[in-house]
């Protein structure tokens, strides 16, 4: 199933939206890390399409 993802950053406050697959409760976009090199502190929103 096809969910948009909305996630912040905790450290600098950087938003992204994404597109990305929710398979067994959990969800997949490729995101790896922020701009400020923050690859673990982050709010996550999801929405289906």
């Amino acid at each position: 199933m096809r969910v948009k993802v909305k996630i912040v950053c905790r450290q600098c406050g950087e938003r992204y939206v994404l597109r990305g697959k929710k398979e067994r409760g959990k969800i997949e976009t490729g995101f790896k890390q922020c701009l400020c090199n923050n690859q673990s502190q982050f709010d996550i929103e999801e929405d289906p399409f």
